[in-house]
């Protein structure tokens, strides 16, 4: 029997970055530090307190924890112009769930995160992609062209960029809200690592309305096994997206992990630091070998050119190291580990690079 599976669907793989087994894995993005001894106790208190509670269902409007989201995000978000749901993938997937759509149209600008078409994809939304300069910065004049011609319902703009760390300068963010038909999500998935002096979005959101700023707890926090995302926009976007939500779509355990782990943001961050330090010193190694690097306001660096990135990939997997292959033509990314795993990583491609 033939599924009657929609057409635009067939043989398309499930979007996924490899999960292999190898000593140094570096190529998710993910905080390399587990949490702490009294976070896993208070998680696992917060787990224990609503065990009892798993036969009714969860607070759909996550009250507590939109609270405490919205106190950690600061710049006067207030706990109603907060949303959250599985993983900032699944927020990403309701935004465009509520204003795009069949007719309506996403725009992003190359390189960008590669679920981002899968998204308007899997809502039916058309998908338009712009481009980035040489250094991968975002030209103004460009982007107000393409929100011209295609007057997007929806623009996704990564601040830092997944795959290449480049983070927005606020005038921009400004100038494509002014002239966007629709809503801007700027996602800062990976705000928490920006560069000292980079700003957030979160700085423009009180006098621009049709601004999202979404974030996660999966890479700073070091919370990826949680999948907790969320986003701070105004009150009328946040119930916009109520109304495409599935009932009850963030359990009690992932509400009360969330919270239990904002309860320790400090501690959780300081690590932060760390990452950023030894990103700033990957960075430089790699452009010391006479490679190109992105500047990155990220947990990762992209670095290249390789005239065949796949070997260099398959070289450094081979040593026991995985990266990512990502981003244009001819380029590698590394996500930031430990200093144990970064001197690995260093060590394997030092003896790539000389056969």
């Amino acid at each position: 029997m033939a599924l009657p599976l929609r057409e635009e669907l067939r043989g398309i793989a499930p979007y996924g970055a490899p999960q292999l087994d190898v000593p140094v894995a570096l190529n998710v993005n993910e905080n390399p530090y587990p949490p702490s001894d009294a976070v896993i106790a208070d998680v696992t208190a917060a787990v224990a307190e609503v065990a009892g509670t798993l036969n009714r269902y969860p607070d759909r409007e996550f009250t507590v924890l939109r609270t405490a989201l919205a106190g950690y995000l600061g710049h006067g978000v207030t706990p109603s112009q907060v949303w959250a749901a599985n993983g900032s993938n699944e927020v990403m997937l309701q935004i465009l769930q509520a204003f795009g759509g069949p007719g309506r149209v996403a725009v992003s600008f190359a390189p960008t995160y590669s679920m981002y078409p899968e998204y308007a994809r899997d809502a039916m939304t058309g998908w338009v992609v712009g481009h980035r300069e040489s250094d991968f910065a975002l030209d103004v004049s460009h982007a107000l062209a393409v929100l011209k011609e295609h007057q997007p319902s929806v623009v996704l703009l990564p601040s830092p960029n997944n795959p290449t760390g480049t983070a927005l300068p606020l005038d921009t963010v400004a100038a494509v809200c002014e002239a966007a038909p629709g809503v801007v999500v700027i996602d800062e998935a990976y705000g928490e690592f920006r560069r000292e002096g980079t700003p957030s979005a979160l700085e423009l959101l009180a006098k621009t309305p049709n601004l999202v700023v979404s974030r996660t707890m999966s890479k700073a926090f070091a919370l990826a096994g949680a999948r907790l995302g969320y986003l701070a926009a105004s009150e009328e976007i946040c119930d916009a997206i109520r109304v495409v939500r599935l009932p009850y779509h963030l359990s009690a355990v992932t509400q009360a992990v969330a919270t239990a782990a904002l309860r320790h943001a400090d501690e959780l961050l300081a690590r932060v630091d760390d990452l950023r330090a030894e990103r700033d010193a990957t960075v430089a190694w790699l452009r010391s070998l006479d490679l190109q690097v992105a500047d990155s306001d990220a947990n990762f660096a992209l670095f290249g050119t390789f005239e065949d990135r796949h070997a260099v990939w398959q070289a450094l997997l081979d040593r026991g190291v995985l990266i990512r292959e990502t981003g244009p033509d001819g380029w590698l990314r590394v996500s930031i580990g430990t200093a144990e795993e970064m001197a690995a990583f260093r060590a394997a491609l030092v003896e790539v690079l000389e056969r």
